[in-house]
């Protein structure tokens, strides 16, 4: 399956009427740590976009803060199930159903549309966050409450204590 690309994200900010760009980089900012050294701002700065199956059919992306860790528990509870039915997306779920490889993952414009999507409350402590932008070089600015309203994402506590 082909994946979608910084064009797809570009395409999507501009159809938001977005007042941001992608920035692309000559190397890798597939790591929360490699995408805070590339901008120069703050680990917790950095959206990791993280694909989770809930009962191997629900697909939920996770926007956390590139300096936490996601708790799969505090996740199950918000669907009623028990923890083993959440399991992290696989690569090739990630193509199919987001349209990005891991590492390049954006909160927006994916292949399925209707994904459900959590914001982690640790995000909170920032006004503008840094999302990857459709490759693992890519990134772009925005602030925290546009983030939301864009992505529909409810804000949940699901950071590991």
């Amino acid at each position: 399956m082909q994946a979608m690309s910084v064009k797809d994200v570009e395409a999507a900010l501009e159809s938001l009427a977005l007042d941001t760009q992608v920035i692309e980089f000559g190397s890798s900012t597939a790591t929360s740590q490699q995408a805070a050294d590339s901008v120069g701002c703050q680990l917790g700065q950095i959206v990791k976009s993280l694909g989770f199956m809930i009962n191997r059919s629900m697909p939920v992306l996770v926007l956390a803060s590139g300096d936490q860790t996601i708790d799969e528990r505090k996740l199950a509870a918000i669907f009623g199930v028990g923890r083993k039915k959440v399991r992290m997306m696989t690569a090739a779920q990630c193509l199919e159903l987001l349209g990005y490889a891991p590492g390049g993952i954006p909160p927006i414009a994916h292949r399925s549309s209707g994904i459900i999507i959590y914001l982690d409350d640790m995000l909170r402590r920032f006004q503008t966050v840094y999302a990857a932008g459709g490759a693992a070089n890519a990134i772009f600015p925005i602030e925290l409450g546009v983030l939301q309203a864009v992505t529909s994402g409810a804000f949940a506590d699901l950071a590991r204590a």
